[in-house]
């Protein structure tokens, strides 16, 4: 029994710990960011895997998804709740911020995975260059659009979600976006990894292999693009709500190409279809951002060298294909997926 919820009272002891640490004020308040930013990027890492790992299409255009998330759950946050008059006086009390704050990311994340249906219907004709092209687009349509709407600041960016942080605060204080960011972490890998092992998820693995194979053994490629697209781009918007949360200001120029282009290296430094691999890059990656931060701008000379030199020498990623329990056999004793 204790080995068979080993990894949730793990989670659960690791949740607890960060509580703490972040509520005593044990660490600085740069790196519980880069905490939190290191479980935004598991989510972009994981999610983008799941298309371009898993089910082997060439998506390029991630941030634009996580830009649909990340406004999508400020407004509404900002409307509902705010103390500040960026849209008049809140909606609702204030006070109620606390419970419906994982609605109101949750809700960044479906308008997220409706904005997804710009890339999955044009994937049923097209593949790899093409795709990749149609993604790009929709992640500059998208960005554009954002720009254009004063309402919510256009180009100046959007501001306010301290206000309603500070709200769940008054309710019961507590470092309540490192809770947040952390649940949600771990909600989307368990997420990932529940779709990719069911039935379902088979057919994902089977267009990857060959599409035209997977069609003539009964596989409905459509819906399973409609549907994978769909969760990737959500989980994106998921993202990139808790990232507007941390920063508690979004501007839609820090979704831009660059941004996709970071995503895209976490997936293949970790390696193709491999789920622990996309978190181990993701870490990895965040971590090394940090350190070369000092660089400025040199960063983004040496960290494609970095991928280059992955890509000469061990082209499949850290990981491969494997996961960490194929590595590590004696893993598969406390947990297994049916």
């Amino acid at each position: 029994m204790l080995k068979r919820y080993s990894i949730q009272l793990i989670l659960v002891a690791c949740g607890g710990l960060l509580t703490y640490v972040a509520y005593e004020e044990l660490v600085s308040l740069y790196l519980l960011s880069v905490l939190m930013f290191m479980g935004v990027n598991v989510i972009l890492s994981t999610s983008l895997n799941l298309v371009n790992g898993n089910m082997g299409e060439f998506s390029c255009g991630h941030a634009g998804f996580m830009c649909v998330g990340a406004y999508v759950s400020s407004v509404l946050g900002v409307w509902l709740f705010a103390k500040d008059k960026v849209f008049g006086p809140p909606v609702l009390p204030p006070e109620l911020a606390l419970y419906a704050f994982p609605l109101v990311i949750l809700a960044g994340g479906v308008a997220a995975a409706l904005a997804g249906l710009l890339v999955a219907i044009p994937s049923y004709k097209t593949r790899g260059d093409y795709l990749a092209i149609i993604t790009i687009a929709a992640n500059y349509i998208i960005i554009s659009a954002i720009e254009n709407l004063g309402v919510i600041g256009g180009s100046r960016g959007f501001m306010g979600m301290k206000s309603v942080i500070s709200s769940m605060e008054d309710v019961a204080y507590l470092p309540w976006m490192p809770i947040w960011v952390f649940s949600f972490t771990i909600f989307c890998v368990w997420l990932i990894r529940r779709y990719v092992s069911s039935t379902f998820g088979k057919g994902v693995n089977a267009i990857s292999q060959d599409e035209v194979a997977a069609e003539i053994m009964s596989v409905n490629t459509n819906k399973i693009k409609t549907i994978t697209f769909m969760v990737s781009s959500g989980l994106a918007g998921i993202a990139g709500g808790l990232f507007a949360y941390i920063l508690g200001y979004v501007n839609p120029g820090s979704f831009n190409i660059l941004k996709s282009t970071e995503v895209l290296v976490m997936v293949y430094l970790g390696g193709m279809a491999s789920l622990s691999g996309a978190v181990l890059s993701a870490i990895a990656f965040t971590i090394l951002l940090e350190l070369l931060r000092p660089l400025q701008i040199i960063k983004w000379v040496v960290i494609p060298l970095l991928l280059i030199i992955v890509m000469q020498f061990r082209p499949e990623g850290i990981m491969g294909s494997r996961e960490l329990s194929d590595i590590f056999p004696w893993l598969k004793r406390f947990y297994r997926f049916k």
